[in-house]
């Protein structure tokens, strides 16, 4: 325990200025949020402590999008700061993404005064009520001997259980007299987790016994590369990974094969389908209709709730990738057999080609593939790329090549939009000097236009490439697939690269192929925020690596309906966009 020896203007420290002086002494630098009357007591502390960045952002979503952010990057507890109703209401999504994406995340949730809960007081919620489906904990503080204590616990639960902690403090408590002087110290642990020798004698006994295995691998397997390649080559297996699990998984493997799911590719797909057991490491991938049919299915993760959640197994096991991995490696005996393995690197050299092909200049409106080909051309060696829900993150997954230093996040299990520059925001104020770079869809952006004023207000270099098609374009394809003709999903854009100008950011607009190298290369060396505004192929698709009879059925019912409805025209526009997908 560490001493609280700041005192405020009467002698006395406040409840707020030693729930500041607990967050420094435990590693947080900067508080994210967005000021009001209830919170004043933690800004003025802030004010007054001087040493933690306030990090004014002007919608409290972005605020838990930035902690959310800064929580994945660094792995340490990050903070997020709201004031009573609305203004903690305002936090719920980025709380979401950052629970759901299992990344430690304090919110400071300020509340009405204590003798007017229940009251239905003005903007009166029930914050503990509102935010316990997105945390781990939730409790109010409603005096200042609460406080420190509740502040502990939320701070060790947000970190032992990788999520978020809520502590709900009405105003009038952050300006109390503080109950102790006494400042928490908490120390990280570092279990090591893995199954039992009989369990792990079953798992090496499916294993051995398997003639075709391919490993599926998540963003557990952080931390385990050299053990992941090393069970790859005794089982050659070739080893598909998950969206979360790219950054981790893709660098230096030469038994990588690739994604599946609706945003990989045929390889991964193949890989999957025709394996006799496969080997899940460290995934909650969600979708049943990419999972083989007949394989026996092993899964090991270091939460046992998730066993079996998206598959039937014939054996789960508790335990982190790189532990299990130690421990299970030893009794596996290496197969000489390797054509299972072969065979998927082929179909993924073939696939990677067909895949570059398409991330070609082209004529007429720029092909989004090759957008994102020259973001990671161009882009640093250690970059943080942050692409928004959508199509954007198609083009990442298929285009963006990790390298051991280089980041990948995004809103990967909660999908929500608008999450690329409220992370950016959060990467580059924990990082400076570190390239970010935020692949923003139009309909993204415009949804939480107002943080590029955020950004220039910190002074956060973050580099904003737009993907500019007029549309919510993935939810057109998700129309089309459905056999519905689309609508409501046209979007009427200004000049972004105009409006970013007159913001304060480095900004271009960029319609022709041939302008874009150029224009990334500049907004990639300006030394501050900078926007590119690239007007894309609208009509693109990003096909999923095997297309169901239901969704051949459903882009059929929708040519039909699109013709019948006087919108022929579209399809021709569909057709010469993808003309090049076909041959």
């Amino acid at each position: 325990m560490a001493l609280l020896n700041k005192s405020y203007g009467n002698g006395m420290a406040t409840a707020a200025q030693h729930l500041v002086a607990t967050l420094k002494q435990n590693g947080v630098r900067r508080v994210h949020g967005l000021p009001g009357d209830s919170l004043n007591g933690l800004t003025d502390a802030l004010r007054r402590d001087g040493t933690l960045d306030w990090v004014h952002v002007r919608h409290e979503e972005a605020a838990a999008f930035a902690a959310a952010a800064e929580a994945h990057t660094t792995g340490e507890l990050a903070v997020c700061a709201g004031s009573c109703g609305p203004g903690n209401l305002h936090l719920v999504n980025g709380l979401y993404d950052a629970q759901r994406s299992r990344v430690p995340v304090l919110a400071i949730a300020a509340h009405i005064p204590t003798k007017e809960i229940g009251t239905g007081y003005f903007q009166e919620t029930h914050p503990t009520e509102l935010f316990r489906e997105c945390s781990v904990y939730a409790e109010l503080a409603a005096t200042p001997e609460q406080l420190p204590r509740i502040l502990e616990i939320a701070m060790r639960t947000a970190i032992e259980k990788r999520g978020v902690a809520v502590v709900v403090v009405p105003g009038e408590v952050l300006l109390a007299r503080a109950a102790t002087d006494r400042v928490a110290t908490l120390r990280r642990t570092h279990p090591v987790v893995h199954p039992s020798d009989a369990e792990l004698d079953e798992a090496a006994a499916l294993l051995n016994s398997a003639t075709k295995v391919t490993i599926l691998a998540g963003a557990g397997a952080e931390g385990a590369h050299a053990e992941l390649l090393e069970l790859a080559d005794v089982l050659a297996a070739p080893v598909v990974h998950s969206f979360r699990g790219k950054e981790f998984v893709e660098h230096d493997n030469p038994y990588d094969v690739g994604m599946t799911g609706l945003l990989g590719y045929a390889s991964g797909y193949k890989a999957m389908v025709e394996c006799d057991t496969l080997l899940m490491l460290g995934t909650d991938f969600p979708y049943q209709q990419f999972f083989p049919q007949h394989a026996r299915v092993i899964q090991v993760d270091v939460r046992g709730e998730q066993l079996g959640k998206r598959v039937p197994l014939d054996l789960g096991l508790v335990g982190t990738v790189r532990d299990t991995a130690v421990h299970l490696l030893p009794k596996l005996v290496r197969k000489p057999d390797r054509s299972h393995l072969n065979e998927a690197r082929k179909h993924y050299a073939k696939t990677r080609d067909a895949l570059d092909e398409l991330a070609t200049p082209g004529r007429g409106p720029i092909h989004p593939q090759y957008v994102a080909r020259l973001v990671d051309e161009l882009a640093a060696d250690d970059a943080v790329f942050i692409p928004d829900v959508g199509s954007p993150v198609v083009w990442a997954a298929r285009y963006l090549t990790m390298n051991g230093r280089r980041r990948l996040i995004g809103s990967f299990n909660h999908g929500t939009m608008a999450n690329a520059v409220p992370h950016g925001i959060g990467v580059a104020a924990a990082h400076p000097g570190r390239q970010v770079v935020a692949l923003s869809g139009d309909g993204g952006l415009t949804m939480m236009l107002g943080e590029l004023i955020t950004l220039v207000q910190n002074r956060l270099p973050v580099k904003v490439v737009v993907f500019d098609n007029s549309s919510l374009n993935f939810v057109e394809l998700e129309m089309k697939a459905a056999g519905f003709v689309t609508y409501g999903t046209g979007l009427e854009n200004p000049d972004l690269a105009a409006v970013a100008r007159a913001i304060g950011l480095h900004a271009e607009r960029v319609e022709e192929a041939g302008d874009l190298q150029g224009a990334l290369e500049r907004a990639f060396a300006h030394d501050g925020p900078a926007l590119v505004d690239v007007v894309t192929e609208r009509q693109e698709l990003s096909m999923p690596p095997s297309v169901s009879a239901e969704q051949a059925k459903g882009f059929t019912l929708y040519a039909i309906r699109t013709v019948l409805s006087g919108r022929g025209d579209e399809l021709f526009d569909l057709a010469k966009a993808n003309l090049r997908q076909l041959f």
